[in-house]
């Protein structure tokens, strides 16, 4: 069996995603985001974009590039309190914020990838957060009903691939990126390495190659992708 080639582009990648969609970023602030690929999606300019990640990352950086363009309709995420902007935007009601916590968030997306439609909490129950949602008893315990989540795209930042796009990530880059992997109808990898198949130690593979539908090969690596220092 000849596995394929799966190495695009970044704008042939990027070109895929359409107006409207739902995307899901992996990253916990700067480790594990794809700056490159959400740069391209500023400069191709899709609009009405839902965005699913853990922040808003700061100003002047990732996620920010999308705000400032007008691009994001809604954010799902754990917090946006490190990027000015985007608590300017939703104070103002030009952008729509659904809040999770952090766990929660991972959940309802590693539901998603598992196929499950939500799951059930008592986390945040009496708070903002919980306001609304559907309660149900379990053994005599009122708990709440948080969705899975699904996406439209993942878009992923790995250390290496090979062209089938097995992936390895770094550290705590990892993140959210493996979950996201299996909750997206499609997903595109950006790697700083990309090796020949098979140079990868299968334990060394977090995310396999099945979940993923392009690899993009970083050619340079932005400033963004240093952590900031304080």
């Amino acid at each position: 069996m000849i596995l394929p080639d799966k190495t695009t582009s970044m704008a042939e990648a990027i070109a895929r995603i359409p107006d409207g969609a739902t995307i899901m970023l992996g990253g916990f602030g700067v480790p594990g985001t794809a700056f490159a690929m959400i740069r391209e999606l500023v400069r191709q300019g899709q609009k009405g974009l839902t965005i699913i990640k853990n922040d808003a990352n700061e100003q002047g950086m990732g996620v920010d590039h999308l705000l400032a363009n007008g691009q994001v309709r809604k954010l799902i995420v754990t917090h946006i309190g490190l990027n000015p902007r985007a608590v300017s935007m939703f104070n103002d009601g030009r952008i729509e914020v659904e809040f999770c916590a952090q766990g929660i968030l991972a959940e309802r997306v590693r539901a998603g990838g598992a196929g499950l439609k939500g799951i059930l909490t008592d986390i945040a129950m009496e708070t903002e957060i919980g306001a609304g949602k559907p309660r149900v008893v379990v053994n005599g315990e009122t708990v709440m009903l948080e969705t899975a989540l699904r996406a439209d795209v993942a878009l992923l930042h790995a250390d290496r691939a090979d062209p089938f796009g097995n992936l390895t990530f770094t550290a705590t880059a990892r993140n959210f990126n493996p979950l996201m992997a299996m909750a997206a109808d499609r997903v595109i990898a950006e790697a700083e390495n990309i090796v020949p198949l098979g140079e990868l130690p299968p334990d060394q593979v977090h995310t396999p190659g099945p979940f993923v539908d392009h690899v993009v090969p970083l050619t340079e690596i932005s400033e963004e992708y240093q952590v900031v220092r304080r």
